[in-house]
């Protein structure tokens, strides 16, 4: 029996966007992410990776080509998405609890069972001691971390991230990779996540896609296993893998 193949959850078809008086931003990018799958777009600063992000995630609507979530084309942003910017945008006046269910209070007021979701993301995250606190009374790891589980108070099936980890210490962004990955497979929660960071990408993706002037240029699977564990970033394995995307985002610059 033939056995077919699973559709992409989130699907990119020849897309291609402008601003006013610029060059092509994106340039008839195709690229799929399969239900449950944690997909990273690599690339330099300016390389079109976040433009991409928005485009999928109905902040930007494509000059050309179509977008799918769920086999739905995307014409803004929906409730089976939840986002996470490169600043935190934690607002000042909330403290943590009411930050993470702000965006279920922003449509309705929040039930039992939403305050539980909190509580149990605040564990999750190890920030049960710092429900009532104000970003201000936080550290910056911290704050990233009430910016994830607001993401995910509301379940959301994808997860459009924008170098979440990149204003962070190199501790504090292993840990919050290794939180971040255990809450994803846990929920079976598909992520597509921006970074400039190689060894940040191939730790976290199942597939990594490098990106440089609006075009992907490459795009692998990494096959390390899982769940990933520090000590893994030392191994030749992980090592090469990061050599070939090197040497990826190398070519691809001199084109």
């Amino acid at each position: 029996m033939l056995k077919l193949s699973t559709p992409p959850y989130l699907q990119m078809r020849e897309i291609s966007y402008t601003f006013a008086g610029w060059p092509a931003v994106v340039r008839n990018v195709d690229w799929d992410i399969t239900r449950g799958e944690f997909h990273c777009l690599l690339g330099r600063s300016g390389c079109g990776k976040t433009t991409l992000l928005k485009l999928a995630a109905g902040l930007l609507m494509p000059d050309a080509g179509q977008i799918r979530v769920d086999g739905e084309p995307v014409v803004r942003p929906g409730s089976q998405m939840g986002f996470v910017f490169q600043a935190p945008t934690l607002l000042e006046w909330l403290t943590v609890g009411e930050n993470i269910v702000l965006p279920i209070t922003l449509h309705r007021a929040a039930s039992d069972a939403d305050l539980h979701k909190v509580s149990q993301l605040l564990s999750k995250m190890g920030l049960s001691a710092h429900q009532n606190h104000y970003p201000r009374e936080l550290s910056g790891g911290q704050q990233s971390r009430v910016a994830i589980a607001r993401a995910l108070i509301s379940e959301p099936d994808i997860l459009l991230m924008d170098e979440p980890f990149a204003a962070l210490d190199a501790i504090t962004r292993e840990e919050l990779q290794d939180d971040l990955q255990a809450i994803c497979a846990e929920h079976k929660t598909s992520v597509f996540f921006v970074t400039h960071d190689i060894a940040e990408a191939v730790y976290l993706a199942d597939r990594v896609a490098v990106m440089d002037q609006g075009m992907i240029h490459h795009d692998m699977p990494v096959e390390l296993p899982r769940p990933r564990r520090r000590e893994m970033r030392y191994g030749p394995a992980f090592n090469r893998i990061c050599e070939q995307l090197r040497l990826a985002m190398d070519c691809s610059n001199k084109q």
